[in-house]
């Protein structure tokens, strides 16, 4: 049991609630001692101060320390930091993102560290906080880091869209085929033109004012632009280094144009950001490809990009 020596400190304290089908129903409560007395407990939780009969206690303990992220949760921070949604706020470690519900990144709980309530209240937050804002609830969560999670929103009815996996590679790892003469040209640019939103727009869905702020609102950032000799735009990219000690490249929205295929135009584009990337002292890169996608899964392998985890994405539809 806690006592006065704990005041201060992070404590879970558990207790009964209720009854239902004569058993107990009980209810954790995350947060900060701020009292012990001889007759009751008080936590400072997120949703403020909760004085707790002893009667009604049937465990309290200290928490440990926050833990260091592991190299999983640390990624998933950097590329959050890439992919910045419109409105952001956390959750204990939880990252939430709501962004007029474009793309699953912008528009899911990260799910890294730890969100301070118990797993079920914080899926509870969760759900109200994208309710509120006319949003899916969604969520995205590493595996298997965090497979107990993910269990628990199958068994709440969230469904699974396909698995997305997180690969990375070091620039000197990198092995670019010899690249051929092939009429077009190549272009970095700052922001993006609309021919590049355009086509974007065509393979994510139609783009709401707040997407352009998800693609611009970092650090450092290029929009990589493959042009045919009529001046046709034929392959997209974009980089952006947004870490703050400026490791990785977060490669993204890599497409070409289907009658443009097989020309090695995605791995120009790659080369380009990697050398731009370079310049500022990156020295890794990581992009996000749906597991489904074999043959982009191939083509990033061929390069000498390698599975860093896999994250399953969750919706509650309904």
């Amino acid at each position: 049991m806690l006592g006065p020596q704990h005041v201060g400190q992070r404590v879970v304290v558990r207790r009964i609630v209720g009854m239902r089908d004569e058993r107990p129903v009980f209810s954790d409560i995350l947060g900060h001692l701020v009292e012990a007395s001889e007759t009751h407990l008080t936590v400072r939780a997120r949703s403020g101060a909760i004085r707790v009969p002893i009667s009604e206690i049937v465990r309290a303990k200290p928490v440990p320390p926050r833990r260091r992220f592991t190299p999983t949760e640390s990624l998933e921070a950097a590329a959050a930091l890439g992919w910045p949604a419109a409105e952001q706020a956390s959750l204990g470690d939880w990252r939430l993102r709501a962004t007029d519900g474009w793309t699953q990144r912008a528009n899911s709980a990260l799910a890294i560290g730890d969100p301070d309530l118990s797993p079920g209240e914080a899926i509870d937050f969760v759900q109200q906080w994208y309710r509120e804002r006319g949003l899916v609830p969604a969520m995205s969560v590493p595996v298997p880091l965090f497979q107990r999670l993910d269990d628990e929103l199958e068994r709440r009815g969230w469904i699974a869209l396909p698995v997305t996996q997180v690969m990375t590679a070091r620039h000197a790892e990198l092995t670019f085929p010899p690249f051929a003469a092939v009429p077009g040209r190549l272009a970095l640019a700052t922001t993006p033109s609309a021919e590049w939103l355009a086509a974007v727009g065509g393979r994510k869905g139609p783009l709401p004012d707040s997407a352009v702020g998800v693609l611009t609102s970092v650090p450092h950032v290029r929009f990589a632009e493959w042009y045919g000799e009529d001046g046709t735009l034929l392959a997209t990219a974009r980089g952006c280094v947004a870490d703050p000690g400026s490791r990785w490249l977060g490669l993204s929205v890599i497409g070409v144009a289907e009658a443009a295929r097989r020309r090695g135009l995605a791995q120009r584009l790659i080369a380009a950001l990697v050398e731009w990337a370079g310049s500022l002292g990156a020295e890794e890169a990581y992009l996000q490809v749906e597991q489904r996608n074999t043959a982009a899964v191939a083509l990033y392998e061929r390069l000498g990009f390698t599975t860093h985890h896999v994250y399953s994405s969750r919706r509650l539809l309904g």
